[in-house]
């Protein structure tokens, strides 16, 4: 008998302990960081034998790309939902800080080091290039003209990230000024660098998009 959303009772339970060993992982890496992820030790803690977790995850990297698709699934639907609610650049940057802040390992999962020897899949960066997207029309919407910059000029020839979003070289100038600037600050604010410096990093963040090109 299947639920009214076409699930089986096997296809939901073995759902949930997808769901519990992804929870598990993510207490690993709060402990030991992405590289010290075992499965072998998730299936300790569940009660399980290894070849038993592995009939729901075959490897440590099918459990990684788990984590990063969710992550950034979470986060391509938070700010468009945000932009869509009317949210300008400076209200993004908001919504994406809470969301970093509310989950530093969950951030530095897909903005940190590179895990060692693991490749996303090529869905993976289709959903991260949805942020990109919405970061592009809002900073489309702020559209000035002014005199092109030899970044600019390069980006002509250079906007194969960009996925086909028909942005003026100026506009992926300044989406990609925003996302550098942001995550600049955002790394360093959750990595703790900014500890003992009595300051208010979004009033930093704020000083940095008023900056943003043009100028």
């Amino acid at each position: 008998m299947t639920d009214p959303g076409g699930q089986s009772p096997r296809e939901r339970y073995r759902a949930q302990v997808r769901e519990e060993i992804k929870q598990h992982a993510w207490e690993q890496i709060a402990t030991a960081g992405v590289p010290a992820l075992s499965l072998n030790a998730i299936a300790k803690q569940m009660g399980l034998s290894g070849p038993a977790l592995y009939r729901y995850f075959a490897g440590r990297d099918e459990l990684i790309t788990a984590l990063v698709r969710d992550a950034y699934r979470s986060l391509a639907d938070t700010v468009r939902t945000a932009f869509d609610s009317g949210a300008d650049l400076h209200g993004l940057a908001g919504v994406i800080r809470e969301w970093a802040r509310s989950d530093p390992q969950r951030y530095f999962l897909v903005y940190g080091t590179p895990v060692p020897g693991y490749h996303a899949p090529d869905d993976i960066t289709a959903i991260s290039s949805e942020v990109m997207t919405v970061l592009l029309e809002a900073c489309d919407a702020l559209s000035v003209d002014s005199p092109a910059t030899p970044f600019d000029v390069h980006l002509e020839d250079h906007r194969e990230w960009a996925d086909g979003h028909p942005a003026t070289a100026a506009t992926l100038h300044r989406a990609l000024s925003f996302w550098s600037r942001l995550h600049g600050v955002l790394s360093l604010e959750l990595a703790g660098h900014f500890t003992g410096m009595a300051f208010d990093p979004d009033l930093l963040i704020t000083e940095e998009l008023k900056s943003l090109p043009p100028r």
